[in-house]
C-alpha cells in the first residue's frame, strides 16, 4: 500500500522567506516577539494587508528556532479556501501521512505529543474558524507546543497574545537622513529599486524625495516595493507627484494596475485564480484564450508583471514558478469579477488544465518520471485543491470560499464585488506535457490504454475540448479525482483523497464509467485508513458497475481493491485464488500498469505468508523485470520488500537483508514514508535474527517514529505487529534494558534520511559501546558533528548549522563518544584533531 510524498518544505526547521527581496529591519517587532514566544503559547501576529506578517513570522521563527528541540513547521494557507482542509495543510506541513480512521485534530494532537515544536499557521484571516478550532485543539491536547499565527484579525482564542504590526516608520523629509540605515522604508525602497535598476542607490540629491514618496504610501511596505517596481518606468519625481489618493493601499494597487499595459491588466486578473504558485505552462493555459490573449503575449505579460512586482518569481529545484501576493492575489479576483463572465470561464480553464495535468501525469506514473510527478504535484497542490472545489460548485456568484467570517480575502482593498453574468464557454487551452520527456512508456505497454484513454473520459496530450468529460460540471470533479488516485495512494495523501472521492461520488449518482472509477478509489483509500468492510463494498459496488458498462479495465482495477482488502482481512487462500486468476487473465485492454505491478505483489506477498516462498520469489522476478523495462521505482521497491520477505520465509538471511536494502533505497528515492516503515520493521527482524541487537533496536526506534506519523498501531495487523514485538522482546534480552532504550532512543531521533542512511549499513560497523574505541565507524553525518564539537560549537549550534533538531544533535554526540569509547567533549575535539 502507498504512501509517498515530497520533504515538505515545514520539516523540520522554518524555511527561508518566501519573498525575494530583502527583509526588512524589524528588530523591535522581533524583539517583542521573542518575549512573547517565551511566555506565551499562542502569539497571533496581526495587522493590515501589505505591512509584512508573512516574512516578520518568517524571521521570527529562524531566530527562535534554536530554542525548539523538535523544531518549527509552517502551516500556509494562502492558496487554501476550504475551511475543510486546515486539518490537511496542518498534518502536511508536519511530515503526518495518516492512515487511520480517527479525528484528524486528535490525530495532529496524538502525533505532536510531548514534541516542544513552533507552528507557524500563515494567513489565517479567511479560514479564521478553522484556524482557531485547529489552533486550540493543539494547545489543549499537547503540554510543549507553541503557535504563532499571522492574520488581519484576532483568532479570539483564551491565552492569545497579539503583536500588531504597523506600517514601517518615515523620516521627516526635511530632518536628517545622511544615515538611511536608521530608517527602513527607505532602505526597502532602495534595496527593491536596486533590484530593477542596479544603478540605483540613495545619495543626499534623493533621499528626501524618497522619504516623501514613503509618507505618501504610508510606510506600507507593499505600496513601497510597488512603486518602487515602476521606478524604471516614471522616475522617481513622476512617483512622488503622484496623485493624494495614493495613500491608501487599494489605491496604490489601482495606480500600480493603472500602469500596467492592457495584455498585463488581463494577466494580472486571469491568474487570479491559480492559488499557490504556478509555472509559465499553467499561466498560459489559464490566461491565454486566442483571441484577447495569446500565450505570448502572456509570456510577455508575466516578465512585465516581474518586473513591476506584482508577481513574486520563485526558483526551486532548477523550475521557476510565479506567484501573486495574497493581498494583490484577490486585488485580481476583484478585477476579473468586474469583466463579465470571466471569472468562471478563467476558473474552467484551470480546471481543465489541473485535468490535463492528472491525466499526463497518470498516463508516466508507471515509468522513469515518478519522482518529477510527485514533486509537481505538490507544488500544484493548492491549484488540484482549487479545481475540485471550482467542479464541486465551490465558488457561487461574487466571492471565493471561506468560512464567512468578517475581514477575509481581499480586506484592506475595499474591492466591491461586481455580480457574475452569464457563464461562457472557453476556448481550449495549449497542449504540451507535464512530465519531462513526455510518457516514457513504449506504445504497447504504456501505463495508461493501448488507445491512448488517460484514466476515464477521453485524452490525447491537448487540453480537452467541451464534452461530458471536460469538466464543466460537477462530473469533471469526478474524473479528476480518480485520475488522481495514485496520488491519493502513493504520495501519502489518503486522508484528503477521501476527502473529495467522496463529496465527489455524492455529488455524481449516475452510472457513469467516471463513477466506477471514483468508487473503488475510494474503496482503497477507506481500506488504507482502516475501514476495510467499507472498502470492499465500495470495491464490489465499483465492480458490478464497470461490468454492467462493460468497462473491462475499469472492473480490473476495481477487483485490485477486492482482493488487497482480503489479504488485509487474513483470508489467505481467498486472497491467492483471486491473485493467481488475475496472474492467469493477464493485463486487459487499458488496466494501469501500477495496478497490474501491485497485483502480482500481493500475490508474491499471499504466497510468503503461505509459506510458499520459491514462488513467490518467482512472482516478484518477473514483475522486477516489468518495472525495469519502464524504470518505474514505486511498484520496483514494493517488488524489493517482497523478495526481502520471501528470504525472510527461507531463513536466507543475506539475500533478504539484500533485498530490504534495495527496497530501503528505492522508497527513500520516491519519499515512499509508508514503504519506508514497513521495511525499517523488517530490517529489525533481520537484525534481529542474525544477533545485530543492538541495530535492530535502533532501527524499532526510528521505524516507530515513522509509524507514528501513518498509524502507530500498524492498521492492527498482527502480521506487522507480531514479527515487531518480537524483535523487541529479544533485543531487550541481548542488551538489557539500558542499552536497549539508548539505542531505541536514537533510532527515534534520527531524521528520514539519517535514519535510512543507518539502515544501508553505514552504521553496521559500529562497535558496540561495550566494545571500546574503533574510530573509523563513524558515519558521515557523525564525522561531519564531530568536526563541529572540535570548533567549539554547542548542540544547539551544531542544529543550527546542519539544519537538524537539537534533540538529534545531542543524540548525535552521545553515539560518538559511545563508539569512540570517550567521556567528553574535550576528548572527542582532541581525537578530532589528532586524525587531521
Amino acid at each position: 500500500m502507498g504512501g509517498s510524498a515530497p520533504p515538505q518544505d515545514g520539516h523540520p526547521v522554518a524555511p527561508g522567506s518566501p519573498e525575494p527581496t530583502s527583509f526588512v529591519d524589524r528588530r523591535a517587532e522581533l524583539a517583542a516577539g521573542r518575549r512573547l514566544l517565551a511566555r506565551s503559547r499562542l502569539v497571533t501576529l496581526t495587522g493590515p494587508g501589505g505591512v509584512g506578517k508573512t516574512r516578520l513570522a518568517t524571521r521570527l521563527a529562524d531566530r527562535v528556532r534554536g530554542t525548539f528541540p523538535d523544531g518549527v513547521r509552517f502551516v500556509r494557507l494562502a492558496g487554501l479556501d476550504d475551511p475543510a482542509l486546515v486539518p490537511h495543510a496542518a498534518a502536511d506541513a508536519l511530515g503526518l501521512h495518516d492512515h487511520t480512521d480517527r479525528p484528524p485534530l486528535d490525530v495532529l494532537a496524538g502525533h505532536l505529543g510531548e514534541r516542544r515544536l513552533l507552528l507557524v499557521v500563515d494567513n489565517c484571516e479567511h479560514l479564521l474558524t478553522a484556524c482557531a478550532e485547529l489552533i486550540a485543539a493543539l494547545l489543549h491536547g499537547t503540554p510543549h507546543v507553541r503557535v504563532l499565527a499571522t492574520t488581519r484579525h484576532r483568532l479570539g482564542l483564551l491565552g492569545e497574545h497579539l503583536l500588531e504590526l504597523r506600517p514601517l516608520p518615515v523620516p521627516d523629509p526635511e530632518g536628517d537622513l545622511s544615515d538611511s540605515h536608521r530608517h527602513p522604508a527607505l532602505a526597502l525602497f532602495a534595496d527593491r529599486a536596486a533590484a530593477l535598476d542596479p544603478g540605483f542607490r540613495l545619495t543626499p540629491d534623493n533621499r528626501a524625495a524618497v522619504a516623501r514618496l514613503c509618507r505618501r504610501l504610508d510606510g506600507l511596505p507593499l505600496a513601497i516595493e510597488l512603486a518602487a517596481g515602476r521606478l524604471r518606468d516614471l522616475g522617481l519625481d513622476q512617483l512622488v507627484e503622484g496623485p493624494d489618493a495614493r495613500r491608501e493601499l487599494r489605491a496604490t494597487v489601482d495606480w500600480s494596475h493603472a500602469l500596467c499595459t492592457a495584455e498585463e491588466q488581463l494577466t494580472w486578473a486571469r491568474a487570479s485564480v491559480l492559488a499557490g504558485s504556478f509555472d509559465l505552462e499553467t499561466a498560459e493555459a489559464v490566461c491565454a484564450d486566442g483571441v484577447r490573449l495569446r500565450p505570448a503575449d502572456v509570456v510577455e505579460a508575466v516578465t512585465g508583471l516581474v518586473d513591476k512586482s506584482v508577481l513574486i518569481r520563485e526558483t526551486a529545484a532548477g523550475s521557476v514558478r510565479y506567484r501573486l501576493l495574497d493581498t494583490l492575489r484577490h486585488y485580481g479576483l476583484s478585477r476579473l469579477r468586474a469583466l463579465p463572465g470571466e471569472e468562471p470561464t478563467a476558473r474552467l480553464r484551470q480546471r481543465r488544465w489541473m485535468q490535463h495535468l492528472a491525466d499526463t501525469c497518470e498516463r508516466a506514473w508507471f515509468g522513469p518520471s515518478q519522482r518529477h510527478i510527485v514533486a509537481r504535484l505538490r507544488a500544484d497542490q493548492d491549484n488540484l485543491r482549487t479545481a475540485l472545489h471550482f467542479g464541486l460548485g465551490g465558488w457561487g456568484e461574487g466571492g471565493a470560499a471561506g468560512d464567512g467570517r468578517p475581514g477575509g480575502r481581499g480586506a484592506g482593498l475595499g474591492a466591491g464585488d461586481e455580480g457574475l453574468a452569464a457563464r461562457g464557454q472557453p476556448p481550449g487551452g495549449p497542449g504540451g506535457c507535464a512530465v519531462p520527456g513526455g510518457c516514457p512508456a513504449a506504445p504497447l505497454e504504456c501505463s495508461a490504454a493501448p488507445d491512448g484513454r488517460p484514466g476515464v473520459g477521453g485524452g490525447g496530450t491537448a487540453v480537452p475540448g467541451a464534452g461530458a468529460g471536460d469538466g464543466s460540471g460537477r462530473g469533471g470533479a469526478l474524473r479528476l479525482v480518480g485520475a488522481l488516485w495514485f496520488y491519493w495512494h502513493a504520495c501519502g495523501a489518503p486522508r484528503e483523497g477521501r476527502y473529495w472521492v467522496e463529496r465527489a461520488l455524492e455529488a455524481n449518482p449516475e452510472p457513469t464509467v467516471e463513477r466506477a472509477r471514483a468508487l473503488w478509489v475510494a474503496g482503497l483509500l477507506a481500506a488504507v485508513t482502516r475501514e476495510l468492510e467499507h472498502g470492499r463494498r465500495l470495491a464490489e459496488e465499483a465492480h458490478a458497475l464497470a461490468l454492467a458498462l462493460g468497462d473491462a479495465a475499469e472492473a480490473a482495477h476495481a477487483g485490485y481493491v477486492i482482493g488487497v482488502i482480503t489479504l488485509f482481512l487474513g483470508d489467505l487462500p481467498t486472497a491467492l485464488a483471486h491473485f493467481e486468476a488475475a496472474a492467469d487473465r493477464g493485463r486487459v485492454p487499458g488496466q494501469h500498469l501500477s495496478l497490474v505491478g501491485l497485483e502480482r505483489v500481493e500475490l508474491a506477498c499471499a504466497l510468503g505468508f503461505l509459506g510458499e516462498a520459491d514462488r513467490a520469489v518467482a512472482v516478484c522476478e518477473e514483475t522486477r523485470r516489468l518495472c525495469e523495462r519502464h524504470g518505474e521505482e514505486w511498484v520496483h521497491s514494493y517488488v524489493s520488500r517482497m523478495l526481502a520477505l520471501a528470504h525472510t520465509v527461507k531463513r536466507d538471511w543475506p539475500a533478504a537483508e539484500h533485498h530490504a536494502h534495495q527496497a530501503l533505497r528505492r522508497k527513500l528515492a520516491v519519499h515512499d514514508v509508508t514503504g519506508i516503515a514497513l521495511t525499517l520493521d523488517l530490517l529489525a527482524r533481520i537484525a534481529t535474527e542474525t544477533g545485530s541487537h543492538q541495530h535492530a533496536a535502533l532501527l524499532l526506534g526510528g521505524a516507530d517514529r515513522a509509524w507514528s506519523g501513518i498509524d502507530r498501531d500498524r492498521w492492527g495487523s498482527a502480521a506487522l505487529t507480531t514479527p515487531r514485538e518480537d524483535s523487541e522482546r529479544r533485543a531487550r534480552e541481548a542488551l538489557g534494558e539500558s542499552a536497549y532504550e539508548k539505542a531505541y532512543r536514537y533510532g527515534g531521533e534520527l531524521e528520514l534520511t539519517e535514519l535510512v542512511g543507518h539502515a544501508l549499513d553505514e552504521a553496521r560497523g559500529a562497535p558496540d559501546p561495550a566494545g571500546g574505541p574503533k574510530g573509523s565507524h563513524l558515519t558521515p553525518r557523525e564525522s561531519q558533528v564531530a568536526d563541529l564539537v572540535a570548533q567549539g560549537l554547542a548542540n544547539h549550534q551544531i542544529a543550527d548549522r546542519l539544519v537538524i533538531a537539537r534533540r538529534t544533535a545531542e543524540g548525535h554526540v552521545e553515539r560518538i563518544l559511545g563508539k569512540l569509547g570517550l567521556d567528553n567533549r574535550s576528548q572527542l575535539a582532541a581525537w578530532v584533531t589528532a586524525r587531521r
